[in-house]
């Protein structure tokens, strides 16, 4: 049973973050979600903590019982940090150490210890941009491990890449990067 910080940034696919929980605390792992403002414009705080029985994460000042929550999710309590869906957005701050968020905050605390998965999902143009491919090629270069989406068809009607990788696809991704069987 390991540890996954499952990071939840906006994008219509946050529905599959859903699903990912699910399957997550089914396989007996334990999860704990950090949200973003826009994440939860798509899925509901209730969702996750439904889904995870535990409490979701979503702002830097609100966690009265645990001030420094950035410092203690990321280097003390998980085995594994996964932002799925990671937004062009979220991708870019990491990328430039901006922590103006608690997920900001928590990857930047981050020291590489421990697995960062990224799961980019977006649309084609946004994922394309030069500023988001440096970007990621940063945290690679950082050790992040990528997953890549597919191509296929967007949210936005379009086809191309940066569709986000199937839930099925993640929970395999990390087993494979945690040494799981």
């Amino acid at each position: 049973m390991s540890k996954i910080l499952l990071c939840v940034t906006g994008s219509i696919s946050c529905y599959k973050a859903a699903e990912l929980s699910s399957l997550l605390v089914k396989k007996g792992n334990e999860v704990k979600v950090v949200a973003t403002k826009d994440a939860l414009r798509f899925v509901g705080k209730a969702t996750f903590e439904g889904l995870t029985k535990t409490k979701l994460y979503e702002d830097l000042w609100s966690n009265d019982e645990d001030a420094i929550a950035h410092i203690t999710l990321s280097q003390k309590w998980a085995d594994a940090i996964f932002v799925y869906p990671a937004s062009a957005d979220a991708i870019n701050k990491a990328a430039a150490g901006i922590a103006d968020t608690l997920l900001g905050s928590l990857l930047l605390a981050n020291n590489f210890q421990k697995p960062l998965l990224i799961a980019p999902a977006m649309n084609s143009n946004m994922l394309l941009h030069p500023a988001t491919q440096k970007s990621l090629q940063t945290l690679k270069d950082w050790g992040a491990k990528i997953l890549e989406g597919k191509s296929g068809h967007l949210a936005c009607g379009d086809d191309g890449v940066g569709r986000l990788a199937e839930p099925a696809e993640a929970y395999e991704f990390l087993k494979g990067i945690l040494g799981e069987k």
